[in-house]
This record gives C-alpha cells, sequence and structure tokens, in this order.
C-alpha cells in the first residue's frame, strides 16, 4: 500500500443496490455510514457482537442484515465493498487483508493507509450529489462540501440543468421582506429561473443578484386592459410557461396566506401548465417575532387568529366574523389593516374587547426599514394616522404586545 500512498485517489461513484456490503462494527461509523448505503439500496450485512441502539434499530426494521457475532474469515466472500470499524486492530488488519485477497474495496475506519478506498465526504442537493476527498483532512473535507451544497440550496452557486430542463412556474413564497427569509428552495428556483414576476412586497433585494439574462416582470405594471388585474398576471405566466421558460411567481409572505396563489395555480392547472408550489414564512408570524412579539405564550395566549383587514367591519364584502372575533382571548394578527386600523379596533371593543387591549403595529417588518408603534385598541386609529404609519404592516392585538416589555 505504501507505494500508492503518494498518488490522489481516483474518484468514482458506486452503484450498489441489490449488491452485497459487508459491515464489521456496530458502532458510531456503522452509525454514520449506514444510513447511506441504505439508501444507495445496498444489501447490507453486518457483523458484530453488539451494536448502537439506532444501529439495531435499522436491523429490527429489516433495512440490514445483523449476525451478533465477531469477525471470522470469509465474510467478505460475495461483497462488492467492505467498511471495517470494529475496535480491535488484529481484527481489522485481518479482514483488510481478506479484502486484498478477494479485491474487495474495503474501507477502514482505524487506518486510512491501509485502505483501498476512502469514504468521501457527501452531500446531496436537489438530485445532485457532492463527494470531496481532500486525503488526510477529513474537516477540510466535510467543510468544503458543506460551502458547495449550502451553494447549491441558495442559490448562490448556480448550476443550471442542461439535459433534463424542467419549465413551468413554481409559486415561490418569499417570506416577510428580509432576503435571508426565503425558504432554501424557493432560492435555488429563483437561481434558475428564466423569468420572475414578482410582488412589490416579496424580498426585493434578491432580484439584483440574478444573472443578466433573467427576464424580472413588475407584477403591479402588467397592463391589464380590458382584463382584471389578477387575470393579467395568470395569462402572463401562462404564456411565458408555453414558450418553454421556467418561470417563478415571487410572492411575499406564502402563497396561499392572502396572496391569490391558489388562483393561479387554478389558472395554470386549466392551462396545462405544471406548477411547483414553495410555502413561505408568513408575515403574521415571523413579523410580530422580528419585532420582540411572541403571538402564543404560555399562560397569556393558548392562541392566534390571523385576518385580512383589507376590507371594513361595516363593508357588506367584509366575510370576517368581528363579533366573534372580539370574544375571543387570544392573539389577534391583522394583515393589510393600516387604512381600516380605526374602524377595526371600534368593532371590536363595540363587541367587548376591551379598550385597553395592548397593540403593536410593525411596519416593514424584517427589513432595515422596519419599526414598531405601540398603542392600545382605544388609540390605535389616531396613532397610525399620527405616526404615518404606512403599509406594509402587522397589526398585533394581545396581551402578547407586552409580554417583552414585562418579563
Amino acid at each position: 500500500m505504501a507505494e500508492h500512498a503518494e498518488h490522489a485517489a481516483y474518484p468514482v461513484g458506486l452503484r450498489l443496490s441489490g449488491r452485497r456490503v459487508v459491515v464489521l462494527g456496530g458502532g458510531q461509523v456503522a452509525q454514520r455510514r449506514l444510513p447511506s448505503l441504505v439508501a444507495a439500496g445496498a444489501d447490507v450485512l453486518l457483523v458484530s457482537p453488539s451494536a448502537k441502539p439506532s444501529v439495531e434499530a435499522m436491523a429490527d426494521t429489516g433495512e440490514i442484515r445483523w449476525e451478533r457475532r465477531r469477525y471470522a474469515p470469509g465474510d467478505l466472500a460475495d461483497a462488492w465493498y467492505a467498511l471495517i470499524s470494529t475496535d480491535d486492530p488484529e481484527t481489522n488488519a485481518a479482514a483488510s487483508q481478506e479484502a486484498e485477497d478477494r479485491r474487495v474495496w474495503c474501507v477502514r475506519s482505524d487506518d486510512a493507509e491501509a485502505a483501498t478506498a476512502w469514504t468521501p465526504a457527501t452531500g446531496r442537493s436537489d438530485g445532485v450529489t457532492v463527494a470531496v476527498l481532500t486525503g488526510r483532512d477529513p474537516r477540510r473535507s466535510a467543510a468544503v462540501r458543506d460551502a458547495i451544497v449550502e451553494g447549491l440550496r441558495d442559490g448562490t452557486l448556480a448550476a443550471p440543468h442542461h439535459r433534463a430542463r424542467t419549465t413551468g412556474v413554481a409559486l415561490v413564497g418569499g417570506g416577510p421582506g428580509d432576503p435571508d427569509l426565503i425558504t432554501v428552495r424557493g432560492r435555488r428556483l429563483l437561481a434558475e429561473a428564466d423569468v420572475v414576476i414578482a410582488d412589490r412586497l416579496g424580498p426585493r433585494d434578491l432580484l439584483a443578484e440574478l444573472p443578466p439574462h433573467v427576464e424580472v416582470i413588475d407584477a403591479a405594471k402588467i397592463p391589464y386592459g380590458r382584463f382584471m388585474a389578477q387575470e393579467a398576471i395568470n395569462n402572463a405566466l401562462i404564456e411565458h410557461a408555453r414558450a418553454g421558460k421556467s418561470v417563478v411567481r415571487l410572492k411575499g409572505g406564502d402563497p396561499y396566506v392572502f396572496g391569490r396563489g391558489m388562483e393561479e395555480l387554478q389558472a395554470l392547472a386549466e392551462a396545462g401548465i405544471p406548477c411547483t408550489v414553495v410555502p413561505g414564512i408568513s408575515s403574521s408570524i415571523s413579523v410580530p417575532s422580528a419585532a420582540g412579539i411572541p403571538v402564543t405564550h404560555r399562560g397569556v395566549a393558548q392562541e392566534f387568529t390571523v385576518v385580512s383587514g383589507h376590507v371594513a367591519p361595516d363593508d357588506e364584502r367584509s366575510t370576517v366574523d368581528w363579533s366573534a372575533l372580539a370574544r375571543l382571548r387570544g392573539t389577534l394578527v391583522v394583515l393589510m389593516g393600516v387604512e381600516n386600523s380605526g374602524a377595526i379596533a371600534a368593532t371590536l371593543i363595540a363587541h367587548g374587547r376591551g379598550a385597553d387591549t395592548p397593540v403593536a403595529v410593525v411596519q416593514e417588518g424584517t427589513t432595515a426599514a422596519q419599526r414598531r408603534v405601540d398603542a392600545t385598541l382605544a388609540t390605535l386609529g389616531e396613532t397610525v394616522r399620527a405616526e404615518g404609519v404606512r403599509p406594509p404592516a402587522v397589526i398585533v392585538i394581545g396581551d402578547v404586545v407586552a409580554v417583552h416589555r414585562t418579563h
């Protein structure tokens, strides 16, 4: 083996599905390596007098076969790959020699130089397997692996598909505004898009990171003529997808929380356009959290309710039961309610909610421009006007508003 030590390892991907793999030792190394071998479809035989509880559980569920004994010569017969990780150096050496004699690729956990194979630091993202070898520095291998996988997941390391390109539309919830709060999947799809149709409330800073060839369309500026604005957006999604483009509909918060995402999904389905929905962090929870307000808190609020305030309580189009909400003791979160804040507060008070109930209004939450304005139900409307609060803003009503300041 020494004559080969100075040469770099030759990387190769082993296809072990249905093929015999022998693992000697049921300790920590086996605990870490067995899941990947099982995921590869290998026919795994574990030979060890004892095993970690998680390894034993894999045997109990039939994922691996376990023979509760020590290694014996001949155990590696017909094996394609062997992982030797017992705590007995003599056993490891004997098994390693058998692997050499039988031409079985063998990993040694106790002596990498005596092995015929090394286990790389591996990770997966969107069907891509990343394997990194740095010889005798496994920590560096892991660090390089982590950097590559993270880049693939969050879109900072763009790797467009060239052979099997998937067209269609992705409805991506961009979160409350901070670009770091979009999901990993959402950011990856954004990095792979040809066309992005974005809402005003989406994470706009991410748009500046897109490659020059990506067409970015402001949904608010789509001309709609005889169509309603939403219908025009639906048509734009369908048009670009039918042109063979990969389209991302970037929405603020979550696509299905007052985001009309279902309307867009239905329009795409009727047009036969494949659509992926990527959930996003809703501002109803994240914005209060960013302002130091828990929507629930032990002993204070065991429930929270989220409602839209874009239609005034006395408007015939309103479907919200404000009298029922006034009787609840938990937290009430109102989205899109700045304009109607005074009317909402007055209605809640009229139906029994205390006028002195604490209220916080958080404008442009999670962004650099975030600010919090505090009031009570009695003073909410006047405070919003006096402080010049503008949308987007989240209104939080309930005793949780004062939790941070009283604990």
